[in-house]
């Protein structure tokens, strides 16, 4: 089984191209408008996880273990 890895110095946008799953779950944790239309390809292309979890106020542990729970691997936070 091929390990995901996510660097969270990697914009949302990249890692969303790379885990087209991602969005859901970046979704699911509290970033809803990565949804909306446009977003990922505008802010997206900007935003790394780490500030988008300061900009909406979320606890980037629970952003690493909900990836932890679907199988993916923080890289060198």
């Amino acid at each position: 089984m091929v390990k995901k890895v996510i660097d969270l110095n990697k914009t949302v946008y990249e890692l969303c191209n790379e885990y087209p799953e991602l969005k859901e779950i970046l979704a699911q944790i509290g970033f809803v408008d990565i949804v909306k239309p446009g977003m990922l390809a505008t802010a997206g292309r900007f935003m790394t996880i780490p500030k988008g979890a300061t900009l909406k106020k979320i606890d980037l542990e629970k952003i690493k273990q909900n990836f932890a729970e679907h199988g993916f691997e923080i890289k060198n936070s």
